[in-house]
């Protein structure tokens, strides 16, 4: 009888001490994942933005004709950029959906920021997907068009305005997920100072979302953005990785 007792209290010793072992295992798999997918996103917003300056993609400035010729000459390519787009939406959801679960799990140090990533990533998602079926529509339309016409300069136009106003939900998802990552303990200060800088440019870009929309420079002001998201993304998908 005393030794089925002290078998038992041996097992459930042994479960006791196994189970924050399993835990850290489990959270360093899932941070390990969480940086994955950042890495797998990156590459994918790389991959799509270099089609774009590839097959010379026209400003929001550019004549109409040139927009049109463009359009008409680069089906396949956009295509492709169009298909990435839909890989860049769930891979930017999983992203900062399962990053906040992760800063949650290790204390909840910078929760309320990872929070607002998840509502701004949201936002983003949204507004890429509008921008990327106005600018299919734009792809359809220029097909057998011999010269622009009032809808299809329409539709350019809401293309350009729905991808300014993402900029500053852009730069709201940067700034969250910058700083959670930080307050959790999951990044150096040098990417919280690239996250605070990179969101701040595109939030300050969104303002002039009418300028942008009508060709303004100021679109490079959130061109700069973009790609410190993007370095931000690699420098952390690389740290989660490596735990």
């Amino acid at each position: 009888m005393n030794t089925q007792n002290l078998s038992e209290d041996i097992s459930v010793k042994m479960s006791e001490a196994a189970t924050p072992a399993m835990a850290v295992g489990n959270r360093g798999a899932t941070t390990r994942i969480v940086g994955v997918v950042a890495l797998a996103y990156a590459v994918s917003v790389f991959v799509q933005n270099a089609l774009f300056g590839v097959t010379g993609a026209p400003s929001y400035g550019d004549p109409l004709g040139v927009v049109l010729t463009y359009h008409a000459e680069n089906r396949g390519a956009l295509a492709v950029t169009s298909g990435l787009e839909a890989v860049n939406m769930v891979l930017l959801l999983l992203f900062v959906t399962a990053l906040h679960g992760l800063v949650q799990r290790r204390g909840g140090a910078g929760a309320d920021w990872s929070r607002l990533a998840v509502a701004a990533g949201a936002t983003l998602s949204a507004l890429f997907a509008l921008t990327i079926a106005t600018h299919i529509a734009v792809v359809l339309a220029a097909d057998g068009l011999s010269e622009p016409t009032p809808a299809f300069e329409l539709m350019w136009q809401l293309h350009a305005a729905t991808f300014a106003l993402s900029l500053p939900a852009l730069g709201a998802t940067f700034l969250g997920a910058a700083l959670a990552t930080h307050a959790s303990g999951l990044t150096r200060p040098w990417q919280r100072l690239l996250g605070v800088a990179g969101g701040s440019l595109l939030i300050l870009a969104g303002p002039g979302n009418l300028a942008i929309a009508d060709g303004s420079p100021l679109v490079l002001v959130g061109a700069l953005g973009l790609a410190t998201w993007l370095v931000w993304f690699v420098a952390t998908g690389l740290r989660l990785i490596r735990g």
